[in-house]
C-alpha cells in the first residue's frame, strides 16, 4: 500500500499521481488494437479463428465460433441449485431495477401548437462483451444481459473467450443463456468487439456494443464507435472508500481487498479520510485479512501499485479529492453519509454506511455493476437499462400549427439563405396545394 498525508512534503505532487486518470489512449495497445481490427475487417471469419488460436489458444473452425445448443443445454444440466438460486435471485433485482428506468413515450405542444414527444424502443440486435481471464464473471453475465432483456431488445448476442480446450466455463454459459442470451460466441478480447461491430459471416453486426473489458476491449470499443454505438469504456475494477473515523477499520479493509483481487494487476483502490488512526488500523488490517485470501498474489500486485491511504487535512479535502479522482465505486462511512453523498458529483455508484459494501452491488443489489473507470465518472454514468432502447422524435402539425409557425421558418430560411427550406412550408397554403388554406399567409 502507498500512504500519503496531508502533512508530507511532497503531498500535491504524489497526490496528482494518486488521483490520475488511466489514459485511455496507450499508443501501442492502439496500433495492436487497430492491427487486429483490419485482420477482422479484411479476413472475417478466417481472422476470428487465427486471433483465438493466438490469444486463447483455443483451436476452433468458424462453424465453432458459435456456441451449440448441445453446449446450452450440458451447461444448463450442470448447474447446481445454488447457483440457479443465487441467479433466480440477482435477476429479480436487477430486472426490476432496470424496469424501472426505462424510458417511457411522452407526448406535448409546442408554442405553436403542434404536438412534439419522443418514442423509444429496443436496440432489435445488441452485443455484449463478457470478460474472461482468471475467474468466471457470472455476476457481469447478469448484469449486462438482464438489462437488454428488461428493454426488449429481440437479438441479444454475447462474445466471451473460451479456455485452450475451446469451451466457456459452464457456469459463466449457464448465467449468460439464463439471463437472455439468444447467441452465444466463443471469441474474447478486440476481435470479439470488431466481430460485432463490423459484422464475419459467422457473426451479423449489432447495433450496439455492451460490456467491461481489459485495455485491448476498451481500446477496440473505442476505435469502432460510429461503426457502431457503444455504452461506456469500463475497465479494470476502482473502489474508493470517504470515511471518518466511524468507520469500522475491518470493513474498509475487507472491501478494498475485495477489489483489488480480480487479477488484472490494474485495479485501483483507496481509503480517502481526515483520521489518522482510521489509516492505521487499515493497514494493520489489511495485512492480516491478506494472508488468508486465495487471490493474494494478485491483491499484492494491485495494492503495491495503486493502492493508497490518504489522510487529508480535514472531510471537505476529502470529498473534493473524492470527485476529483471519479472512482468506480464509492464508499462513504461517515456520520450524515446520506448528506455527504449529495456532494459526490462523479462516483459510478455510491454505498452508504457500514453495512452496504461493494460486492452487494457487483452481484445482487440491482444496478448493473458496469459503471465508468479511470476517471470517465467525471463525463460517463453507469450502464442502464435505458441505454439499450433508441430514442426517436416525433413531430405531427395540423394547418392551424403550421400556419403559425410559417413567419419562423420563412425568416430563419431567409437568414441562412436556404430559400427551398421556407418553400417546404409554405407551399401547403399555395392555391390548390390544401384543403386548409383559409387565409393568406404573412412572411
Amino acid at each position: 500500500m502507498n500512504t500519503l498525508r496531508f502533512s508530507d512534503p511532497d503531498y500535491s505532487e504524489r497526490l496528482a499521481e494518486a488521483a490520475s486518470a488511466h489514459t485511455l489512449f496507450d499508443p501501442v495497445i492502439e496500433q495492436r488494437t487497430r492491427d487486429i481490427i483490419g485482420a477482422v475487417q479484411s479476413k472475417g471469419d478466417a481472422a476470428l479463428v487465427e486471433l483465438t488460436a493466438r490469444f486463447d489458444k483455443a483451436s476452433l473452425h468458424p462453424e465453432d465460433l458459435r456456441v451449440s445448443t448441445a453446449e446450452s443445454l450440458r451447461a444448463a444440466l450442470k448447474a447446481g441449485q445454488k447457483l440457479r438460486r443465487s441467479a433466480a435471485a440477482a435477476v429479480k433485482n436487477i430486472a426490476r431495477f432496470s424496469r424501472m428506468s426505462l424510458r417511457k413515450n411522452w407526448s406535448g405542444k409546442n408554442a405553436q401548437g403542434a404536438v412534439v414527444g419522443e418514442k423509444f424502443d429496443p436496440f432489435q440486435r445488441v452485443g455484449i462483451y463478457i470478460p474472461g481471464g482468471t475467474a468466471p464473471l457470472v455476476s457481469t453475465a447478469l448484469m449486462t444481459i438482464t438489462l437488454a432483456k428488461s428493454a426488449g431488445c429481440p437479438e441479444i448476442v454475447v462474445c466471451t473467450p473460451p479456455g485452450p480446450d475451446g469451451y466457456i466455463d459452464e457456469s459463466l454459459l449457464f448465467a449468460i443463456r439464463y439471463a437472455g442470451a439468444t447467441e452465444v460466441y466463443k471469441l474474447g478480447g478486440a476481435q470479439a468487439i470488431a466481430a460485432m461491430a463490423l459484422g464475419t459471416p459467422s457473426v451479423a453486426k449489432v447495433q450496439k456494443v455492451f460490456g467491461p473489458g481489459n485495455a485491448y476491449v476498451v481500446a477496440a470499443k473505442r476505435l469502432l464507435f460510429g461503426h457502431v454505438a457503444i455504452d461506456l469504456l469500463p475497465g479494470p475494477s476502482e473502489l474508493l472508500v470517504l470515511a471518518d473515523d466511524s468507520a469500522m477499520a475491518p470493513f474498509v479493509a475487507a472491501d478494498m481487498l475485495a477489489q483489488a483481487e480480480h487479477g488484472s494487476g490494474h485495479e485501483r483502490v483507496w481509503l480517502v479520510t481526515p483520521s489518522n488512526r482510521l489509516i492505521a488500523a487499515v493497514e494493520k488490517e489489511i495485512v492480516r485479512q491478506l494472508s488468508s485470501l486465495t487471490r493474494k498474489d494478485y491483491i499484492e500486485r494491485a495494492l503495491k501499485k495503486n493502492g493508497w491511504l490518504i489522510h487529508t487535512r480535514s472531510l471537505e479535502d476529502a470529498v473534493a479529492l473524492t470527485n476529483r479522482i471519479s472512482p468506480e465505486h464509492c464508499e462513504i462511512i461517515t456520520r450524515r453519509a446520506g448528506q455527504i453523498s449529495k456532494s459526490i458529483r462523479t462516483a459510478g455508484a455510491i454505498f452508504l454506511g457500514n453495512h452496504s459494501p461493494t460486492v452487494l452491488g457487483d452481484y445482487i443489489a440491482g444496478p448493473s455493476h458496469e459503471l465508468p473507470t479511470g476517471g470517465a465518472g467525471a463525463c460517463f454514468s453507469g450502464l442502464t437499462a435505458d441505454q439499450f432502447q433508441r430514442r426517436t422524435s416525433v413531430v405531427r402539425y395540423t394547418v392551424k400549427s403550421l400556419r403559425e409557425s410559417v413567419p419562423l421558418v420563412c425568416h430563419f430560411a431567409q437568414l441562412e439563405g436556404l430559400d427551398a427550406h421556407g418553400k417546404s412550408a409554405v407551399i401547403r397554403f399555395e392555391p390548390g396545394r390544401s384543403k386548409g388554406r383559409r387565409k393568406p399567409i404573412r412572411r
